[in-house]
């Protein structure tokens, strides 16, 4: 059922796509729709005040595993986005997914298909996979 769902949603980007068909075109508005992520987080923390960053350097102790590497880090974040900001970044969110999507039909990939391969290195890797 998703791979439907995936299919449909690049059938349908694939429809909408008008203005914006050359790969440059593409690839710029799919630059600033990740900018646009980028300034909709940091306006909830600096305008909006729902989430708080709190960041400084993890002191890491030289005999952890790989396994437990993971312990000494963390997001950062406090708080949760209140809806407004919520809505805000799903949409630059899912600006993204379309020029992402657009991209993958001008590059004739198919986007679930890139899902499962990365799915699978993820899962295959594991924690050699570590970013």
């Amino acid at each position: 059922m998703k791979d439907l769902i995936c299919d449909e949603f690049q059938n349908t980007v694939s429809e909408l796509l008008m203005r914006h068909h050359s790969i440059l075109d593409v690839l710029s508005k799919l630059q600033e729709a990740s900018a646009r992520i980028n300034r909709a987080t940091v306006k909830s923390v600096t305008g909006c005040g729902c989430i708080q960053v709190d960041a400084k350097k993890k002191s890491i102790p030289p005999d952890v595993s790989l396994l437990d590497f993971r312990d000494y880090f963390e997001s950062h974040l406090h708080g949760k986005l209140c809806p407004s900001c919520r809505e805000f970044i799903e949409t630059e969110i899912g600006r993204t997914l379309f020029y992402m999507t657009a991209l993958c039909n001008l590059l004739d990939l198919n986007l679930y298909d890139i899902f499962l391969k990365e799915h699978k290195t993820c899962t295959t890797l594991r924690v050699f996979n570590l970013t």
